[in-house]
C-alpha cells in the first residue's frame, strides 16, 4: 500500500473540499471575474468525513470491509456536514440495526444511488492501492456498493480510484495519459461514455464552457460530476491550484468536484504542491482519524 500518496490525495482531496464549499452551487464564472478564495477558516464537508472513514477502515485492514466501513460511516457522520438527504436516510438507518445492503437497495424506489458520493470521497483509495490498478478498481467497487447501489454510482467510484492510481504509479507519463489510462480499464457505462467525451475536449477549453457540455454536478451525478473532474485533473495534472480553480469556475457541485479534482492532482504534485496557507486555511481533520 501506498500510505505516502494516500496521505497527500487526502490532503488535497479535504482543502478542494474545504476551499469549495462556499462557491457549491453557485453559477459559472466568467472570465473577467476574478479567483479570489473564500475567507478563512475554510470548513470540510461530509466528502472530507466520508473519505476519513474509508482510508482509516482500508489502511487498517489492507482491504475495504464493507461492514465496517458502513458501521463506519454511520458513526461519524456529522449532521451539520452537508450529507445528502439519501445518505441521511442510510446511514440513519444503519445506525438503528438496518443491514446496509437493504438500506443502500432501498434507496430510490429500489434502483440504489447514482449520485457522486461515492466517487466525492475515493481518490485516497485509489492512491493507496496506486500500485496495482486492478485493486484499486475492485476495493473502489467495493467502497461505493455500501451506499451507492447503482451501476452508475459504483461507475464513478471506480473511474476516481483509477485516475488517482494512474497518478500514484505514473513514472514519466503526462496528464495527457490520464483520461486513455481510465477508459482502457473502466467497462461500459454513462460515466466512461461521459470521459470519453471529455478525451475529445480540448484541455484550453474555458472551464465554464467544459462544465457546460461535460456536467458540473448540477444533479449530483456521477455521470454528471465525473467526466468533468477528470478532464480537469488531467488539464491541470501539475498545478493543484490551477486545478481547484477551473472546478470553482465552471460552478455547479463546487465542493464535490474539488474534492476529486484534488485528490487526485495531489497524488501527482505531492502536499508540496498544494498552497501552505491553503493548507493552514483548511479546519484541522477530525480527530478520529489517524492520517497514514
Amino acid at each position: 500500500m501506498n500510505l505516502r500518496a494516500a496521505a497527500d490525495s487526502l490532503t488535497g482531496l479535504s482543502v478542494g473540499d474545504a476551499l469549495g464549499a462556499p462557491f457549491e452551487m453557485r453559477p459559472r464564472m466568467g472570465d473577467e471575474a476574478a479567483f479570489v478564495p473564500p475567507p478563512t477558516p475554510w470548513r470540510w464537508t461530509d466528502d472530507t468525513e466520508m473519505a476519513c472513514a474509508l482510508l482509516q477502515v482500508a489502511q487498517r485492514s489492507g482491504r475495504v470491509d464493507q461492514d465496517e466501513l458502513a458501521r463506519a460511516f454511520a458513526l461519524h457522520c456529522s449532521d451539520d456536514r452537508g450529507y445528502g438527504r439519501g445518505a441521511r436516510t442510510l446511514l440513519a438507518s444503519v445506525r438503528e440495526g438496518v443491514p446496509w445492503r437493504a438500506a443502500a437497495g432501498a434507496l430510490f424506489a429500489g434502483r440504489g444511488s447514482a449520485g457522486n458520493g461515492a466517487a466525492m470521497r475515493v481518490a485516497p483509495l485509489g492512491a493507496l492501492f496506486g500500485a496495482d490498478p486492478d485493486a484499486a478498481a475492485r476495493e473502489a467497487v467495493l467502497s461505493a456498493e455500501v451506499t451507492h447501489r447503482h451501476p452508475e454510482g459504483v461507475a464513478g467510484a471506480v473511474a476516481v480510484a483509477l485516475a488517482a492510481a494512474f497518478a500514484a504509479s505514473r513514472g514519466t507519463a503526462a496528464g495527457s495519459g490520464l483520461l486513455r489510462s481510465v477508459l482502457n480499464q473502466l467497462p461500459p457505462s454513462d460515466v466512461r461514455d461521459g470521459i470519453a467525451r471529455a478525451a475529445r475536449t480540448d484541455p484550453g477549453t474555458d472551464p465554464g464552457e467544459a462544465g457546460a457540455e461535460l456536467g458540473n454536478g448540477s444533479h449530483a451525478l456521477a455521470q454528471d460530476t465525473v467526466p468533468f473532474a477528470l478532464w480537469v485533473a488531467a488539464a491541470h495534472f501539475e498545478d493543484y491550484p490551477a486545478a481547484i480553480e477551473a472546478c470553482v469556475r465552471a460552478g455547479g457541485d463546487v465542493d464535490s468536484m474539488c474534492a476529486i479534482v484534488g485528490g487526485i492532482v495531489a497524488v501527482n504534485v505531492g502536499e508540496a504542491g498544494i498552497p501552505r496557507d491553503w493548507i493552514d486555511a483548511r479546519e484541522p481533520l477530525p480527530e478520529w482519524f489517524h492520517k497514514p
